[in-house]
């Protein structure tokens, strides 16, 4: 008697590994007002800002320090700083967002020894 056996497929298991890195970090440059308000930031588009700043950090307490980072390097405004995900969105017309964004990028980097990315844009 032969048997027929179907194969399996194979298995990926992923994990998520807390390490010091910033694993995004974008730029919204002119952002539709709809987005901002579905993000809960159209107060902020009003005071004539005209980007968003995204940057996702982990462990993810370190958006606290990101955030300071941030606003005491560029005219930006913090949009949210969430400390349990690790998510951090800054406000500012396009050159302060991209300043406090390279700023970030460059302390997490340069004095706390985490990996970055590269800044990417729409």
């Amino acid at each position: 008697m032969q048997h027929k056996y179907e194969p399996v497929p194979e298995r990926i298991v992923q994990e998520l590994v807390p390490g010091k890195e910033i694993s995004i970090a974008h730029i919204i440059a002119g952002p539709d007002s709809s987005l901002l308000d579905k993000l809960g930031l159209g107060n902020v588009a009003d005071s004539g800002r005209s980007a968003i700043g995204i940057l996702n950090l982990s462990p993810p307490e370190a958006a606290v320090i990101a955030a300071d980072v941030a606003v005491k390097a560029a005219g930006v405004v913090p949009g949210v700083a969430d400390r349990v995900h690790g998510t951090l969105l800054v406000i500012g017309t396009v050159s302060e967002t991209e300043a406090a964004v390279r700023a970030v990028l460059d302390y997490a980097r340069d004095k706390m020894g985490f990996s970055v990315c590269e800044i990417t844009r729409t």
